[in-house]
């Protein structure tokens, strides 16, 4: 290379950090879209109300939610993956659609590892099975017992094929040698209400998008899914201690940006997201919702999002499940 394009190649990439730094600098100057990919109700979308409201306290910043629902998750995914990396316009993500959905589907419109930019990991939270209060079953050992007696005839709902609950479902009917028929949901509010109404028997789901019914007596907490008791429901057993040694399965919850966000933005955008997720006021919230706050860097989020690629993938291929 001459020295004339030596200097010309240098000038353009201080220029451009120099442009870099000065848009970071009056970044955001309008409001920020949220995309949730599922429903409004359910976990995700209190997640991603809380902490934006959280941010909005202490930066005044704007955000704006916007449910975009459909297709496990993915339809939000791919609307913020094809969105300008600009920092207007973000999403949270979760195990189902990043690292699920990649070999659940045949057709995936994007790459979770290359079309987004790990922002930040958000928290985690077991999942939980329950009834209705006036189910016969009040333990997950009389939902084995029932299933062993009459194989296929009891039903579960989740939020939808292939969705960590889903899955989580499937893993324990494996460890269980039991087989329940799946009744799939766009979304967890209408499934509940089929569950509470009795037309569904048992649903898995993320504990925030339960806990409410829970705590009013609709619902009955059968079983959760981590490897430890949740704080918030203390008298309900782990899956593990119900005779099922070693199972643990847990959903997170992340903020990502399209691929190729700036780099100073992503570094303001985390340095917010962990001040959020370190105040009192929004840690009680979560553990409420029964949901384990965990900021990370960009970089470890992204780790952990390539590391559950690989091991949802295997559930994924176990259970025989594909969605075209």
């Amino acid at each position: 290379m001459s020295t004339l394009s030596r200097r010309a190649a240098l000038a353009a990439a201080f220029a451009l950090t120099v442009s870099s730094a000065a848009f970071a600098d009056t970044w955001p100057s309008k409001p920020i879209h949220l995309i949730v990919p599922f429903p409004a109700g359910g976990g995700t979308d209190i997640i991603a109300r809380e902490l934006a409201h959280q941010i909005t306290q202490t930066t005044h910043w704007t955000f704006v939610v916007d449910n975009k629902a459909g297709s496990g998750g993915n339809i939000g995914v791919d609307a913020a993956a094809k969105s300008a990396a600009d920092g207007y316009t973000l999403v949270i993500g979760q195990t189902s659609n990043l690292a699920i959905n990649p070999t659940l589907y045949t057709h995936l419109p994007y790459d979770p590892a290359k079309d987004l930019t790990p922002v930040s990991l958000i928290g985690s939270s077991p999942l939980t099975l329950v009834a209705a209060t006036t189910s016969p079953y009040k333990t997950i050992g009389d939902v084995v017992k029932a299933a062993k007696a009459k194989p296929g005839t009891i039903n579960f709902a989740t939020s939808g094929n292939g969705t960590v609950a889903h899955l989580t479902t499937e893993m324990f009917q494996k460890e269980a040698g039991i087989k329940l028929t799946h009744i799939p949901y766009k979304g967890a509010s209408q499934g509940v209400m089929d569950v509470i109404g009795g037309s569904v028997q048992l649903y898995m789901s993320s504990i925030p998008t339960l806990i409410g019914h829970i705590r009013n007596g609709k619902l009955r907490a059968l079983a959760v899914t981590s490897a430890k008791r949740v704080n918030d429901l203390p008298d309900v057993p782990t899956i593990a201690e119900s005779g099922f040694k070693g199972f643990d399965a847990v959903t997170w919850f992340g903020l990502l940006g399209p691929a190729k966000l700036p780099a100073d933005v992503v570094a303001k955008l985390n340095a917010e997201v962990t001040k959020a997720l370190q105040s009192p006021e929004l840690q009680k919230k979560m553990r409420d919702q029964g949901v384990d706050l965990s900021p990370s860097t960009p970089d470890q989020f992204g780790a952990l999002i390539r590391t559950d690629i690989t091991k949802w993938g295997q559930v994924v291929k176990d259970s025989g499940a594909k969605i075209d």
